[in-house]
Formats: structure tokens, C-alpha cells, sequence
């Protein structure tokens, strides 16, 4: 009876302050995690290859689609394999655990400054496009990129500075990691990374939405009219209203996996689940990390061409970074 309830501890060692294990996953489990992971680290691999390989695709947006790639790759490098390996027990320690949620917390603030910055990015290709070259610069996008992560490193780590101080001070047992924050500092990471920037995404979207339907009543009519457009723009191309609605797509899908993972924050609690639990709320979040490119494969033939390019191996030709993509 007593190697029966050893077996199902953390640390069979340690009868009295040992966490108990989880029920694992049916192994089948395991391998469709495990190729998710792969697929993802792969498919981000080739979306940060193409767009950091060849100049044609080094454009204002997907500067911005590369910073996101970034943050899904370090979703499939780092915070997917940990929930596959440990196996329902942390046994890294706790300055690890410590480190692992703060992870978890820059990668996810990240990706919502991303998609923050995309929605602003459209919001001005779609309803200022004679601004647009002049507004948005290459340079000023690397800028707010960088003030994007560097913005999420220091604002997570306030927000976790209790957990970073003293690891492991509020696991209840041996194998739990767990990340407590205060009431205020959960109502803020709520107000700053969930509520705040989705209403910024709805509102530029929905802004979006309205003039790109006006110049496509006008085209339609083969007018252009002053009075269906906002004071001193033009009719933006074609292209931009492609790219507004691919990545209109894209954004949805985020808010659709973002929820589930902020609905803890939603019911009031002050606390995350452990760290090697196979939550499907985590799961939903990481699995966005996958769909992202799997988007830009159905909708942006530059993909799919950069795609054949580097599995053929012609990207190792001499000048091939000036191939023509787009």
C-alpha cells in the first residue's frame, strides 16, 4: 500500500510534502502534442527564414509578422515542450519555475503587442494609405518592435518580482510550480494585456472594416468619392485590403485562443495552474502559435513561393535573397 502511494508522487522520497502526480495523458496524447511542437517550431522557422532572407518580403507588415513569428517560435521551443516533458511534476526547481512563468508571461504580452501593432499597421495602410509611406517607416517599426519586447521583459517582471524574489515561497508542496500575484497586479496585467489592447484591436478593425467596405461600394460603382472616404486620403491598393483581411484572420484566431487563457483572470483567481499540467486553456493559446503560419500558407503566395524555395534548397544560391516574391 505504501509503494502504491509512493508511485503516485512527485517524490515517492518525501510521503508528507510531496505534490501527487497527475494522471498522464494516453501516450497517443503525448505524440499529437509532440508534433504540434514540431510543426510549429518548423512552420515559424520558415516564415523567420523567408521574410529575414529575402529582401523583397522585408516590407513594414511582415517586420511585424516576423516579431510575432519570434514570439511562436519561443512559444514551440520553450513553454510547449516543458508541458510535454515534465509529466504532470516540475523537478527543475524553483528559481527554473520562477523563470518558466516569467517566460510564459513576456512571450504572451509580446504576442498581444504584436497584434496591436499589426491592427495599427493596417488601421493606417487601409484608412490613411497616402500617409502611409510617410507615417510608417521601416525604422519606426523596428523601434516599436523592440519597445514591444523590451516594454513586456521589464512590465512582467514587476508583475512577477514577488515570485522572482523568492522562488517557490507559494507552492504548497514539492513538484507544484505556481505563480501568485497580488489582486492589484493581477487587475493590471488583466487591464494591460487583455482588455486594454483587444479593445485597441476591436476598435482599429472595426474602423478598418468601414472604409474598407466603402471603397469597395465605390469601386464597384466606379466612383471615387470625397464623402466615402476619410478628410485627405485615397483608395488604398488592392494588396492592403488583402493583406487587412488575412491578417483580420489572424488577429480573430489570436483573441479566439487568448481567451480560454485569461479566463482565470476573468473568474478572480489570483493564481496559475501548475506549470505541468496539460491545461487546455495553455494548450488553445500554444496552438495559435501554429495556426498563425498555416494562415499565411492558405492566404499569401509569397509564403508558399519562399516555401519551395528553401525546401528545394534554392535559397542557397548565390543572390537569391533578391528573388523576386512578391
Amino acid at each position: 500500500m505504501e509503494t502504491l502511494e509512493g508511485a503516485e508522487l512527485c517524490f515517492p522520497q518525501l510521503l508528507n510534502t510531496s505534490c501527487r502526480r497527475p494522471i498522464p495523458p494516453r501516450p497517443e496524447a503525448y505524440v499529437g502534442l509532440a508534433f504540434i511542437c514540431v510543426l510549429t517550431v518548423a512552420l515559424n522557422l520558415l516564415v523567420i527564414i523567408s521574410i529575414s532572407h529575402y529582401r523583397q518580403l522585408q516590407t513594414n507588415t511582415n517586420l511585424l509578422l516576423l516579431s510575432l513569428a519570434v514570439s511562436d517560435l519561443l512559444v514551440a521551443l520553450v513553454l510547449m515542450p516543458v508541458q510535454i516533458v515534465i509529466g504532470g511534476c516540475w523537478f527543475l526547481g524553483d528559481l527554473m519555475c520562477s523563470l518558466y512563468w516569467l517566460i510564459n508571461f513576456i512571450i504572451t504580452s509580446a504576442s498581444v503587442g504584436n497584434m496591436v501593432l499589426i491592427s495599427v499597421d493596417r488601421y493606417v495602410a487601409i484608412c490613411d494609405p497616402l500617409c502611409y509611406p510617410t507615417k510608417v517607416t521601416q525604422k519606426r517599426v523596428q523601434i516599436c518592435v523592440c519597445l514591444c519586447w523590451i516594454c513586456s521583459v521589464f512590465y512582467n517582471s514587476l508583475v512577477l518580482k514577488e515570485n522572482l524574489r523568492q522562488p517557490g515561497r507559494y507552492k504548497s508542496c514539492y513538484g507544484e510550480c505556481i505563480a501568485v500575484i497580488s489582486d492589484d497586479a493581477a487587475a493590471a496585467d488583466f487591464l494591460f494585456t487583455f482588455f486594454g489592447p483587444i479593445a485597441v484591436i476591436i476598435v482599429l478593425y472595426m474602423r478598418v472594416f468601414v472604409v474598407a467596405v466603402s471603397q469597395a461600394r465605390a469601386m464597384r460603382s466606379h466612383i471615387v468619392s470625397v464623402t466615402l472616404q476619410p478628410s485627405g486620403t485615397g483608395t488604398a491598393k488592392k494588396s492592403e485590403m488583402k493583406a487587412a483581411r488575412t491578417l483580420g484572420i489572424v488577429i480573430i484566431v489570436f483573441l479566439i485562443c487568448l481567451f480560454p487563457y485569461y479566463c482565470i483572470s476573468l473568474a478572480g483567481y489570483d493564481s496559475l495552474s501548475s506549470a505541468a499540467s496539460l491545461a487546455f486553456e495553455n494548450w488553445l493559446f500554444y496552438f495559435n502559435s501554429c495556426l498563425n503560419p498555416v494562415i499565411y500558407a492558405f492566404f499569401y503566395p509569397w509564403f508558399r513561393k519562399s516555401i519551395k524555395l528553401i525546401v528545394t534548397l534554392q535559397i542557397l544560391q548565390p543572390d537569391s535573397c533578391e528573388a523576386k516574391m512578391l
